[in-house]
């Protein structure tokens, strides 16, 4: 490579573009965290020459390109931007404010000698004048915006065109609306530019600014010859990701992994890799403590689907391109960018729960037990090559897994190396509903055994369902469930939960229980005592038949047998009151399955609680097999 230290005049003077590839990320520099601050460094310059100082260099870093084969007479020479395109692209800008201030100044003389840092001379021998006369052309996304701004005539014009951005009484918009980079930039350089030209006595506060853009500012730049390695070189001038996103890193490590000679890399940009630009893809999604952009879970879950190991969230891009190596034989650029797509296809589906897939419905029916710790192993499944019945067996294996555990009140805390360790059994043997049935039942540890009928039912009947073991969603999410199975109880197809996400958790015998709700043998009790009596209770004191009676109602309160769904309105009328009084309202208010044997009845207990809870345990063993 050549390595030389230029100023800014040295960089722009040449007839050259310098081209940001169509897989870099777009212009993302900003007026507090970037443009303030250079603006800061020229105006110093500009002071230093206009009190007839040789100001000292201030360098900006270095710029990496790579100069591109020309094959046309026509044209003009061509340097893809490997690193340092924020930069190039500000000092347009920096540039273009500048001449729109001369225009505004009438100092033609000094728009001349910018405008030979602005456009590339000759249109008539270049192939495509309409491009080529910019000494830098951006990426797909921030052209329009590019083009538009700096071939505006006036800052007039740039009103007129960008209306929507400025004020009735003609004031740039500072709040409620974003600006495109490039209006952005060269209105507030061209606001700061005014503003010191004004305080620092007009034109020749003018030159001063440009000398000190154009003489005084210096990059490093680096061309790179034919050899040598680009992507080494941009993962070293940025810190191995310590200023990009890991996906930059991986857009980048891609497409200069393109094998020219068989490869399309724009054809594999716009067909593969252009929809993880949406904005959907850039959506901050949290698992745990950490939040990351959508599009890194993605290729998190896919490497961990694909490979069956386990990995660091921090290192994704060193995993990637460990991935990518494939031992001695590495992937093509099109082979990983299909790995891409096509797991996207089944991520998405996943993570909304949206559409008719069996992994949207695997993702609905476990979106309030928070576990993305299965969504490798969903997306090994889902795009795997085998039958929709087979793959929906699988999922229900995973759903049944999830909640017999939750209401079985086991730890979830060893979810990762349990999906993981499945993972890498499956890799091994064929997938199958039946061998994935074995794997999981295979585990005899309280960290991952998956409970029989047994324990799911004696959970059910005697366990703190709500709020010790599920809160107020997985509730929720579990009656919706078994109330859509009671409503198909031919179970002729898989049930369709109906949209219960208005409706609360109702204790049917409320937790504060004492004053209408009497105990068998016609007596009250109190918060006080129900909590004395659990305490002697653990001490190993002797009970009372009263004191029993009061431990096995409060034990049998949180258990699902006692739980139901309520509109919340409903549910706040009710309250604390007598069970006459709540079936009035169930009367008048329900229509689910899950409340209406509760009509029927007379009276609301222990006894009650416990027959209405076989009763859903029934269903919920139906529900999640095993």
């Amino acid at each position: 490579m050549k390595s030389e230290t230029w100023t800014i005049q040295q960089v722009f003077q040449d007839r050259r573009q310098y081209k940001v590839p169509f897989y870099q990320r777009a212009y993302v520099w900003t007026l507090k965290d970037q443009w303030e601050l250079l603006w800061a460094d020229i105006a110093d310059k500009a002071a230093e020459r206009l009190a007839g100082a040789t100001p000292p260099p201030h360098f900006l870093g270095a710029i990496v390109v790579e100069p591109q084969d020309r094959i046309a007479l026509r044209g003009v020479d061509t340097l893809h931007i490997i690193d340092g395109q924020q930069r190039l692209t500000t000092l347009q800008y920096v540039l273009a404010s500048l001449r729109l201030v001369a225009r505004d100044l009438e100092e033609s003389a000094i728009e001349g000698f910018l405008s030979a840092a602005l456009d590339n001379p000759n249109p008539d021998t270049m192939t495509d004048p309409a491009t080529e006369i910019f000494k830098v052309w951006p990426t797909f996304s921030d052209q329009r915006d590019f083009v538009g701004c700096m071939t505006a005539k006036t800052l007039p014009a740039l009103k007129t065109q960008y209306p929507a951005h400025f004020t009735q009484t003609g004031s740039f918009r500072r709040i409620g609306i974003p600006h495109p980079g490039a209006l952005d930039a060269i209105w507030n350089f061209s606001e700061w530019a005014r503003q010191w030209i004004r305080s620092n006595g007009g034109a020749s506060a003018l030159e001063s600014l440009v000398l000190a853009v154009l003489k005084d500012l210096k990059v490093v730049l680096i061309q790179l010859e034919k050899g040598d390695d680009a992507q080494v070189i941009f993962e070293t001038l940025n810190g191995r990701g310590a200023e990009l996103h890991a996906t930059d890193l991986i857009r980048n490590h891609l497409f200069m992994s393109v094998d020219q000679r068989s490869e399309d890399a724009v054809q594999l940009y716009e067909q593969k890799w252009k929809q993880f630009e949406q904005s959907m893809w850039k959506v901050t999604e949290r698992r745990g403590r950490i939040s990351k952009p959508r599009l890194e879970w993605l290729i998190y879950s896919a490497l961990r689907a694909e490979t069956a190991q386990e990995g660091d969230l921090g290192r994704l891009y060193v995993d990637f391109k460990t991935y990518a190596q494939n031992g001695n034989r590495p992937l093509s650029a099109t082979q990983q960018l299909n790995m891409l797509d096509s797991y996207a296809r089944h991520y998405l589906p996943l993570i909304s729960g949206k559409g008719e897939m069996p992994i949207a419905v695997f993702g609905r029916r476990l979106r309030a037990y928070d576990t993305a710790t299965t969504h490798p192993l969903a997306l090994k499944i889902s795009t795997a090559d085998c039958p929709e019945d087979e793959k929906v067996a699988m999922f229900n294996m995973i759903v049944s897994y999830i909640v017999r555990r939750a209401v079985c009140g086991l730890t979830p805390k060893n979810y990762n190396n349990w999906f993981t360790s499945i993972l890498r059994q499956l890799a091994k043997l064929p997938l199958s509903s039946e061998v994935l049935r074995e794997i999981m039942m295979a585990a005899t540890t309280d960290a991952s055994r998956w409970p029989d009928d047994a324990e799911f039912t004696n959970a059910i009947l005697t366990g703190p369902a709500y709020g010790d073991r599920l809160d107020a969603s997985r509730c929720r999410a579990l009656l919706t469930e078994i109330e859509a199975w009671l409503r198909n109880r031919s179970r002729t197809e898989e049930p369709r939960p109906p949209d219960l996400s208005n409706l609360d958790v109702d204790h049917i015998m409320p937790q504060a229980w004492y004053e209408h709700w009497l105990l068998p043998d016609g007596t009250k009790g109190s918060a006080e005592e129900e909590s004395a009596t659990r305490m002697l209770e653990t001490s190993g004191g002797t009970l009372s038949e009263h004191q029993r009676a009061v431990l096995r109602r409060a034990r049998s309160i949180p258990t699902l047998g006692n739980l139901t769904l309520l509109n919340l309105s409903i549910n706040r009328e009710a309250k604390n009151k007598a069970f006459p009084v709540k079936k009035a309202l169930l009367i008048e208010n329900t229509n689910l399955s899950l409340n209406v044997r509760l009509l029927s009845l007379a009276s609301w207990d222990e006894d009650a609680i416990a027959q209405r809870g076989r009763a859903l345990a029934e269903a919920a063993i139906a529900l999640y097999p095993r």
